[in-house]
């Protein structure tokens, strides 16, 4: 495993990072779920990704207890606030001042530990005041329960304001979480020069596009039974995007080239994310052990600027890189 600074702060993290969204407390059993966290370990991932809404907050519970026997220091943990929890009430969401500081409290007591080192907002809350949310997040690292802070899919322009306010409350973003991989690049034109100048890492997710980049998903043939493309807890919508014949054609002309290197199709598509310097880490799922250990080995794999070109052109026109995308991701009001 090697690691990699988060934004420009002093803290390291593993390149590979575990997270367990569409897994833990929903797709895969406990017993299996504590497996993939000791394969992680094992895989020397030190860095795991949670959120108080991923199964209801069942996924930070089953972290907290697969992290339960390890040295606290040796590892870290981030979690995310935003999204509805709970009865999901009307105060059970967004990143106004009341829930902040009361999910960060729920989420410490699930994960059973003290602090988490990153906090993150999950998403822009367009209902809250940025300075009452910043301020919020100022508070929750005074208080020592959380080390840094952090936002996913925020646009350029959110992630300048909330850095602006951050610097004059005393602390400072380090880290974006977007969607990111050989399909998806809205990031590149303004989320990434913006990161790099006010010094914050994207944390990727997705970097596998939900598995279609294995190449496991063929143009003209039903998705695999058990497959993300099965789930109707969120896997199904979420990989829906991905599922165009094109699109898969163009990944299976991926093959020869992660042969070549001698990686597998996952291998080949996370060594892609890591490849951009603004990447810290790169977040992996996975419901069996054997996957955490196929991904972590991605880990310290550098790809050519031959091989990057290669990919550019087995790909072609099906990858998405238009910019203004990344402010789609905002809500526009709370979910409910």
């Amino acid at each position: 495993m090697e690691f990699r600074h988060l934004g420009s702060s002093g803290l390291k993290i593993s390149e590979i990072c575990y997270g367990n969204w569409l897994t833990h407390g929903s797709q895969v059993e406990n017993e299996a779920a504590l497996a993939c966290v000791r394969a992680a370990v094992d895989a020397g991932i030190t860095t795991f990704d949670t959120a108080d809404v991923y199964a209801n907050t069942k996924a930070e519970s089953v972290l907290g207890e697969a992290l339960a026997g390890e040295r606290r220091e040796s590892i870290e943990i981030m979690t995310k606030v935003f999204f509805p929890t709970g009865p999901r009430g009307h105060n059970d969401c967004g990143l106004s001042r009341k829930h902040i500081m009361e999910s960060i409290n729920g989420s410490l007591r699930r994960l059973r530990t003290d602090h988490v080192d990153v906090y993150q907002a999950h998403r822009y809350d367009l209902e809250t005041p940025l300075e009452e949310t910043m301020q919020a997040f100022a508070d929750v690292v005074r208080s020592g329960k959380a080390l840094y802070i952090g936002v996913s899919e925020w646009s350029a322009e959110q992630i300048r304001a909330g850095q602006e306010l951050a610097r004059q409350l005393g602390f400072a973003l380090v880290s974006n979480q977007p969607q990111y991989s050989m399909l998806w690049r809205v990031i590149e034109g303004e989320v990434v020069p913006t990161s790099r100048e006010l010094g914050l890492s994207q944390v990727v997710w997705s970097p596998i596009a939900q598995g279609v980049l294995t190449g496991k998903y063929l143009p003209g043939q039903p998705v695999p039974e058990g497959s993300r493309a099965t789930d109707e807890k969120g896997g199904k919508r979420t990989i829906s995007r991905f599922l165009d014949d094109t699109i898969l054609e163009r990944v299976q002309n991926l093959k020869p080239i992660a042969s070549d290197l001698g990686l597998t199709m996952a291998q080949l598509a996370v060594a892609w994310v890591l490849a951009n310097d603004n990447v810290a880490c790169a977040i992996v799922g996975a419901s069996r052990p054997e996957q955490v250990a196929d991904n972590a080995a991605a880990a310290g794999v550098k790809l050519s600027a031959e091989v990057l070109s290669a990919i550019d052109a087995a790909l072609g026109d099906v990858v998405v890189s238009d910019p203004a995308l990344t402010k789609d991701s905002t809500p526009a009001s709370r979910p409910s």
